[in-house]
């Protein structure tokens, strides 16, 4: 369903960000939202009672309550129109620094737990011939920083996915957009958002030790508003031809511009050995 019409949102990790903004917005234009999170009763506590509201418990890591929320939120609304994929956290050290039980919780939330509820939505989308997925990345997800690597690589992932499951569903009715943020205003950087490596390596105080100053100095005076970010994300919803990837902040615009000049650049200087590596007789043949 595209255009201003009345839409169906599911909104994971909507107690607070992004995602409870976007659920505000929405019940405010008279849509229906099915809000989730670990506890439901952060949802109802940051959103009121509203009659078109359905707050579910849900940790995305859990396949079973993926379904379930899916299930329950049909009974209620009887269709999916928009799915936020929304929950996740960041971690923030190096590479090296970031043992195995924090890489594979990280993944667990920003990627399988995505799949998880990807999964159980679409074949509800599949069978309305419907729908739009919206995933949160990052411009951590085009382009990654010093400390953000593992954080960067999920939502490097998240950017892959979208990508193949936008041509996949396509011919489906169903569209898929990757949106990337860059630094907004909400509480990322907060504790409750932003885990730490246990383990600080001295060797990386010049990058990764830099990167977590800049992060403590700039909590709260991001450029990006994140209830600017919320409208935009309905304006997503109701385009009838929504793009594959949506960059939001001028942060974000000026870092993805830099990357794909970057990448130009080195391919040229590379050109002659990028392409030398196909058989004699193809190359003869171009």
């Amino acid at each position: 369903m595209t255009g201003t019409a009345q839409k169906v949102w599911f909104i994971t990790g909507a107690s607070r960000g992004f995602g409870v903004l976007t659920a505000q917005q929405a019940l405010a234009r008279g849509d229906f939202v099915v809000a989730t999170a670990r506890d439901p009763r952060t949802v109802t506590a940051a959103l009121g009672d509203h009659p078109n509201l359905l707050a579910l418990r849900l940790d995305v890591r859990l396949e079973a309550q993926a379904v379930t929320a899916v299930q329950q939120a049909l009974a209620r609304f009887g269709r999916i129109d928009v799915l936020v994929n929304n929950a996740g956290y960041g971690l923030l050290g190096a590479v090296e620094e970031a043992n195995a039980e924090e890489v594979r919780a990280l993944y667990d939330t920003n990627v399988f737990g995505l799949l998880n509820v990807t999964r159980a939505a679409l074949p509800a989308l599949r069978k309305q011939g419907s729908g739009h997925v919206i995933n949160i990345s990052s411009v951590g997800g085009y382009t990654a920083f010093p400390g953000w690597g593992l954080y960067s690589s999920t939502k490097f992932a998240v950017e892959g996915l979208s990508e193949a499951l936008a041509t996949e569903l396509a011919p489906l009715g169903i569209h898929v957009t990757v949106v990337e943020p860059g630094f907004f205003r909400t509480d990322f950087l907060d504790a409750s958002s932003l885990a730490t490596t246990h383990d600080r390596i001295d060797a990386y105080a010049a990058t990764v030790g830099a990167m977590r100053e800049f992060a403590a100095g700039v909590n709260h005076q991001q450029p990006g508003d994140p209830a600017k970010l919320a409208g935009a994300l309905l304006q997503l919803a109701d385009s009838a031809q929504p793009p594959v990837r949506l960059q939001l902040g001028s942060d974000t615009v000026q870092r993805v511009r830099a990357k794909n000049l970057s990448v130009e650049a080195e391919m040229a200087q590379w050109l002659e050995l990028a392409v030398s590596t196909d058989f004699d007789t193809l190359q003869k043949a171009a």
